[in-house]
């Protein structure tokens, strides 16, 4: 049986939404997202949902990938 000493890892960032308008009316709505490390302050911007999601997932498999046990 094996007892893992360290705590589950966790991450946590201020995510941020906000939309940009076309200055033509009837124009196209953007979306775009920042996330922020609020232990090191590290700001990262995304001009889409795919990409933010994209980021999080490489974030999480690569969480996944280096707590796994030889």
């Amino acid at each position: 049986m094996v007892i893992r000493a360290e705590p589950p890892r966790y991450r946590s960032y201020m995510l941020r939404c906000w939309e940009v308008r076309s200055p033509h009316p009837g124009g196209p709505v953007t979306w775009r997202f920042s996330l922020e490390d609020p232990h090191t302050g590290q700001k990262l911007g995304f001009a889409d949902k795919k990409t933010l999601m994209d980021h999080l997932d490489a974030e999480l498999s690569e969480t996944e990938s280096t707590s796994e046990e030889p």
